[in-house]
């Protein structure tokens, strides 16, 4: 596929529940068929018809008026909320920040790792990791990010130019690769790991008793999974590593990509799995089965199963 069409599908075509939401006009009724989009993306009839059960099965399209001869589908009403919350999430200015943040900071990790030092940070808008809920961040909002970063101690750069928030060029430090490795750059949770003293921890799932909320030097533990299958979650984890290098993806990402899916695998066979972990190891999954470098049926149904398992319950 030409490299402006691959963008198309990438930036407007995020995938066939978005596109078939646009056609249709945001309603559970009509029928819209498949072919523009396969067409759009290099699909065959039947990796359409593969396409349209997957996003069945997760219950955001229906095949009622679909043919022999051709993929049909009508978005379910889930379907529209699914797509009205990620459009949401991609117009929240925090959220897109955040994302800004933990993207960068974790682009120049993998920068300083393969060698690259001081390193351009526009790079940064030709990779995954400026991806936001499937769509691409700005130069402008990486740059807020890069002095938000830069003040923080976590990157440092050359003097920045004028008009500009952080550095042109930076590199991680090792409170940052410290922030990426053990945090999973998450820089909400790297804040608050020095906030000790007595402190009170409720993790709670199904109670039968009661809870002391306002008892000192109590911690009362139950479990829960907050909809989240963990035995899925594994499988689809091993699915999602034996996939990484026929997706198309630069080998610098099949690394990436492998490595998320294994920590899914890891995390999800815990006794306890952290439901947070897992919603944002899934989400950078499919900020990467969402980019330009990808396309296919493969990472269409994998993206698809991707979102109902990190949604699920949610």
């Amino acid at each position: 596929m030409p490299a402006d069409r691959l963008l198309l599908a990438a930036s407007l075509l995020q995938n066939p529940v978005e596109w078939v939401y646009d056609q249709n006009g945001n309603t559970p009724l009509g029928d819209v068929s498949l072919t523009p989009f396969a067409d759009d993306h290099g699909l065959a009839s039947d990796q359409a018809f593969q396409i349209l059960r997957h996003c069945k099965q997760a219950g955001l399209l229906n095949d009622r008026f679909c043919s022999l001869g051709e993929a049909v589908a009508d978005i379910t009403p889930a379907g529209i909320a699914w797509v009205e919350a990620r459009r949401r999430r991609q117009e929240d200015p925090a959220g897109r920040a955040a994302a800004a943040r933990s993207g960068l900071l974790t682009w120049l990790w993998r920068r300083k790792h393969d060698g690259t030092r001081m390193p351009t940070l526009a790079g940064i808008l030709e990779a995954p990791q400026s991806l936001f809920e499937g769509i691409r961040l700005t130069g402008t909002e990486i740059d807020r990010a890069a002095g938000y970063l830069t003040a923080k101690g976590l990157i440092k750069g050359t003097a920045r130019a004028i008009g500009m928030a952080g550095p042109l060029r930076a590199e991680i430090t090792a409170e940052g690769e410290d922030c990426v490795e053990n945090y999973d750059a998450d820089l909400a949770a790297y804040e608050r790991r020095n906030n000790g003293g007595a402190t009170t921890n409720f993790h709670i799932g199904t109670n039968t008793g009661n809870i002391a909320a306002n008892s000192r030097e109590v911690t009362q533990t139950a479990t829960t999974n907050q909809g989240i299958n963990p035995s899925e979650l594994v499988l689809l984890a091993r699915s999602l590593r034996q996939a990484a290098p026929v997706l198309g993806l630069p080998e610098s990402d099949v690394e990436e990509f492998a490595d998320i899916a294994t920590r899914i695998e890891n995390e999800a066979s815990t006794d306890t799995p952290d439901p947070g972990r897992l919603r944002r190891w899934g989400n950078a999954i499919l900020d990467i089965l969402n980019s330009p470098a990808v396309s296919g049926a493969l990472a269409q149904t994998l993206s698809t199963a991707v979102q109902a398992a990190i949604t699920s319950g949610s």
